[in-house]
């Protein structure tokens, strides 16, 4: 099984199903598209400043129609994503987890960005040529989060989720 490493809190928000796409610049490989992969939060502390934006931004969408396509931009949900968020920033609360698989998902048919943002609310640019410069959308589908993180170390990209007969070994 492969593993997508994502930073938090785009890991957690991915688990929640807060954020339904992964955006990347590239198509995922044809074998990985409806093939299950698990989801690993990179060791990578939480950017507060990021969390706190994306919160607020979230929170502030009913305020204006600017306000609201702002978030709508971000593709979240926005219900399920402030609490995940609040933790990424408030101290008190429990921190996100890092350096650890946190379930899995099965990856669908890649989408253009734009696309997947006029579903979110964004208003559609006149201009084709965004379409063009867009990032890919990878769905993420059937998510099913495990009842505790996984501590592993992750490496950037998709890589190979060890089979748990790796870990048997070690035992012996």
């Amino acid at each position: 099984m492969k593993a997508l490493t994502l930073w938090q809190p785009w890991a957690s928000l991915v688990i929640a199903g807060a954020k339904p796409y992964e955006f990347r610049s590239w198509r995922p490989p044809a074998s990985l598209i409806g093939q299950r992969i698990v989801i690993h939060a990179a060791a990578r502390k939480v950017d507060r400043e990021e969390a706190c934006w994306l919160w607020t931004l979230l929170m502030d969408r009913h305020h204006s129609e600017q306000e609201r396509i702002a978030a709508a931009e971000t593709c979240l949900h926005a219900d399920i994503a402030i609490p995940i968020l609040e933790r990424g920033f408030m101290d008190g609360l429990e921190p996100l987890p890092l350096a650890a698989a946190l379930g899995t998902a099965i990856v669908g048919e890649p989408r253009l960005g734009t696309r997947i943002a006029e579903e979110f609310g964004v208003p559609r640019a006149n201009d084709s040529d965004r379409d063009s410069h867009a990032n890919l959308g990878w769905p993420m589908l059937d998510i099913e989060p495990w009842p505790e993180p996984i501590p592993m170390r992750g490496k950037q990209g998709l890589w190979n989720w060890p089979d748990p007969a790796d870990f048997i070994g070690d035992l012996s």
